[in-house]
């Protein structure tokens, strides 16, 4: 078996995509494909002894979409979107539509040119040409409908296509009639139905795909954060190249505050580095000869010299890109129930649809009769309101969710977020704020507490170490005056000493105060160790000042949160990548009995496979690192304070960063659902009773349903849909 990665051209939507799945999981060679609307690629796996690309390039024209070759995931050249114009065209000749057809009704003013009493052929030439250009601008939706249902896999656009032709063929007919000079047609157009189908239908796509690159430009950040330019050692001397101009083998020179440009290994220097977008470390690792770096975390300190190992597609970050992908690929698309629906209820209704018109042409001998049986049937069938169904409960859920602070970008989201089974949890940004703070502090001097963080922070603001920058950042909370300081030094893997108010400082770790012959406090120490933080002496020349711990610190309802959940029956694991001791510190008092800690992006993913087997899982996570697990997960949830590439990886982002809002999307989850499928049995209730009077099996009684009637029943029908879908605002707002 041979697998392969097609760029797919032609895709505008998710009928699209599952359409063709759909096709190419039926050719013969392919063991299985996998088609991904948001990358416009498949993921193929084939028998290269029966196929060849070629021929599988074959298939995939053959069901109407381009394939533009292996999928090398370059960035592609944007072209203008004009969905939203088109989308605003669509509502002006929507509005104008049922002006002209239904204005009248309510007291509207007629316009003598084009009234349908005065100038019944003009009125219905105008109605005519206003419902072909609507039909010219949903021509995706009625092509994509045609191939669906020619390759055997009818869904949702089916349905649509087949509503909007019955009335369109029904009026066109009805024009021809007006024309010939009988005007009791004038009563039986229904172009209007065919605009507002496609209007309403449009608005859904639109909403759906609004967010269709989120992904895309996920992964080109990501491309981007390994630095364009590095400095290697040439014939003995310096020389700044681009990354792609680094070979393997290279040595490369990093300096304080700059990128790590490729993987590799340190040859000299000692320096502490940032990996936290890979590992999720929240605290910088330090790094001596025979240490491997990655490319992208940044260099704190020291200088170093690196041997270039892993360069291009080899790196770390173009695995976790490579595994982005692949993982988005393979996530199983949840059918709507719409669309199984659709599989069995089109072709029904067009069977039940030909053979009242065969059966009233052999009893009748009239296909005038005939013919208004065959329209009839489809136009009582006509799935506005199973279009409606789905897309208005989504689009009334999502819009309550946005004003709760929680952007829903997946509409798999609201039908699946109820039913997970296991909620993973990163550490650090998720459940802690992921910035360092002093935690706690014993001071053994004179001076005050405050005197002593002035002291640390004055010395500190020059240094560019995370603990540091977070004591610097908390002391200017405190509104606290920062002093001058002189002879400033870094002593690397130590801490530092500088002269503040003629005084000499020591800030740093037991070591510097042991090589200084200083006593460390080493019973104190332990306690905060223990406790998960990290040690921070200050000593003058002769003694131990003070002792303070430093650590990332627990978000405020973050324990609420776990106990709500784990009442409601879902089981907790928290999966980061920092050191096990501060994880299980962490865990055991939020509760949380599944811990699996130092853990890389790689195995985050497959951890979240192997708790599939055992139900949903949704995935909670802020940094690059969790990138992949939320894609492989049945929902990612990334909180608002994360990077980009986790928001745009996720399928749901908690914008104020509030950790109860998983609790409210959960609920909300599970009413959208319920109203889904009661929208969807109100969407068919009137077919199922109004089928049986349109084939005309109460004809004998003298009651006989034409189109005009039929196109009320579903009027009544979709009626019932919307206010039922508006119903669902007052239950979100009551749960919530």
């Amino acid at each position: 078996m041979k697998k392969v990665l097609i760029k797919i051209g032609g895709m505008t939507c998710s009928a699209c995509s599952s359409g063709l799945e759909k096709y190419l999981n039926r050719q013969e060679g392919i063991e299985s494909a996998s088609v991904n609307l948001v990358m416009n690629n498949a993921s193929i796996q084939y028998d290269e002894n029966k196929l060849k690309l070629e021929d599988i390039e074959k298939y995939i024209n053959k069901a109407g979409f381009e394939s533009l070759g292996i999928d090398n995931f370059k960035k592609e050249n944007k072209k203008e979107n004009n969905k939203k114009y088109y989308l605003i065209i669509l509502t002006v000749l929507a509005i104008i539509t049922m002006y002209i057809s239904m204005g009248h009704m309510v007291g509207l003013p007629s316009i003598p040119l084009i009234d349908m009493h005065i100038n019944p052929l003009n009125y219905a030439i105008s109605l005519l040409i206003l419902s072909v250009i609507s039909c010219f601008i949903g021509k995706d939706i009625l092509k994509n409908g045609y191939k669906n249902l020619i390759h055997k896999t009818p869904n949702m656009d089916t349905l649509v296509g087949l509503g909007v032709f019955s009335s369109m063929i029904y009026s066109i007919f009805g024009t021809y009639m007006i024309y010939r000079g009988n005007l009791e047609y004038v009563q039986n157009l229904y172009y209007e139905s065919a605009v507002i189908i496609i209007f309403f239908i449009k608005i859904g796509k639109y909403i759906e795909n609004r967010n269709k690159n989120k992904t895309k430009e996920a992964i080109e950040q990501l491309m981007m954060i390994t630095p364009k330019h590095a400095t290697i050692i040439k014939d003995g001397k310096e020389k700044q190249v681009t990354i792609d101009e680094i070979a393997k083998g290279d040595i490369v020179i990093c300096k304080p505050g700059e990128k790590i440009a490729v993987d590799g290994v340190i040859l000299e220097g000692i320096t502490h580095i940032d990996e936290s977008f890979i590992t999720g470390e929240s605290i910088p690792v330090k790094k001596e000869k025979g240490s491997k770096v990655i490319a992208g975390s940044i260099n704190y300190e020291g200088t170093i010299e690196y041997k270039a190992e892993k360069i291009g597609k080899n790196s770390t970050v173009s695995e976790i890109v490579k595994m982005v992908v692949e993982a988005s690929s393979k996530k199983a698309p949840i059918a709507k129930i719409a669309d199984k629906i659709s599989g069995y209820f089109v072709p029904i209704v067009m069977c039940i649809a030909f053979l009242a018109l065969i059966f009233w042409l052999i009893i009748t001998k009239d296909f005038s009769f005939a013919i208004n049986i065959f329209i009839t049937v489809l136009v009582v069938a006509c799935p506005c309101s199973l279009g409606l169904a789905t897309p208005l409960a989504i689009v009334v859920a999502s819009g309550e969710a946005s004003r709760e602070g929680i952007l829903i970008k997946n509409n798999e989201v609201l039908e699946n977020a109820h039913k997970v089974k296991t909620i993973v949890f990163d550490k650090t940004g998720t459940l802690t704020k992921g910035k360092l703070g002093i935690s706690k502090m014993y001071n053994y001097s004179k001076i005050s507490d405050e005197n002593i963080l002035k002291i640390i922070a004055s010395i500190e603001a020059k240094s560019e170490h995370p603990i540091a920058i977070g004591i610097v950042k908390e002391a200017k909370e405190k509104n606290i005056n920062l002093e001058k300081i002189s002879e400033f030094k870094n002593l690397a893997g130590l801490g530092v000493s500088a002269i503040y108010k003629e005084n000499k400082y020591y800030i740093g770790n037991s070591k510097l105060l042991k090589e200084n012959n200083i006593k460390p406090k080493e019973d104190d120490e332990n306690v905060l160790q223990e406790e998960g933080n990290s040690i921070l002496y200050l000593a003058n020349e002769k003694e131990v000042m003070a002792l303070i711990g430093v650590k990332d610190t627990l978000k405020e309802n973050a324990k609420q949160v776990i106990e709500k959940l784990k009442k409601n029956k879902k089981q907790i694991v928290m999966l980061t990548g920092d050191n096990k001791k501060t994880a299980n510190k962490i865990a055991k008092y939020l509760g949380i009995d599944n811990v699996k800690a130092e853990v890389m992006p790689k195995d985050k993913s497959l951890e979240i496979e192997k708790i599939k087997k055992d139900g949903l899982v949704m995935m909670c996570g802020d940094g690059i690192n969790d990138s992949v697990s939320l894609v492989k997960a049945d929902v990612g949830v990334s909180v608002g304070s994360g990077t980009d590439i986790a928001m745009d990886s996720s399928d749901v982002v908690l914008m104020n960063d509030n950790l109860n809002k998983i609790n409210n999307l959960i609920e909300i989850s599970r009413l959208t659902v319920r109203k889904i499928k009661q929208n969807l049995f109100w969407a068919f209730f009137y077919n199922i009773c109004m089928i049986p009077i349109a084939i005309g099996i109460l004809e004998p009684l003298g009651i006989v349903m034409n189109p005009m009637l039929a196109s009320i029943a579903m009027t009544i029908s979709s009626i019932s849909v919307t206010l039922n879908s508006l119903i669902l605002k007052k239950q979100i707002k009551k749960q919530l």
